[in-house]
């Protein structure tokens, strides 16, 4: 699958926020209980980067569909989906002794941050050359 321009644009957000996240984090801490806060960002980053896959395939596929109900259900239900796998992301950070839960909060933030670019800082600006008629 072809990823989309938003969806090109956020994983590069992501992935710089939770750097930035991973470096206060050592500031923070000043001491190895940093490496299980940044074990914690890297996984909820790599969790992040899927849910931005997971995404980019709902829309497309709620393009494609021609009932306007039956998109409005499928997304809602991915929505759903997503939301219950950030859950499982918290659990399983909680439950790994080397990953702090702390630290994946702090990831699972970044999708957001993305998304807040994303939108209203403007870094996706439809262009004329890429839109279809």
């Amino acid at each position: 699958m072809k990823w989309s321009k938003a969806a090109r644009k956020m994983i590069p957000v992501i992935i710089v926020s939770s750097l930035a996240i991973i470096c206060i984090g050592v500031a923070v801490f000043r001491s190895f209980e940093a490496v299980p806060f940044a074990a914690g960002v890297l996984l909820a980053m790599a969790f992040n980067i899927f849910k931005v896959y997971l995404l980019d395939r709902t829309v497309q596929k709620a393009i494609e569909m021609t009932d306007a109900d039956a998109a409005k259900n499928y997304v809602r239900l991915q929505s759903l989906l997503r939301l219950f796998l950030t859950g499982a992301v918290l659990l399983a950070a909680h439950l790994i002794p080397f990953t702090d839960l702390l630290g994946a909060c702090a990831g699972v933030v970044t999708f957001h941050i993305a998304v807040f670019g994303l939108r209203f800082m403007k870094l996706y600006e439809d262009d004329e050359e890429g839109v279809e008629s």
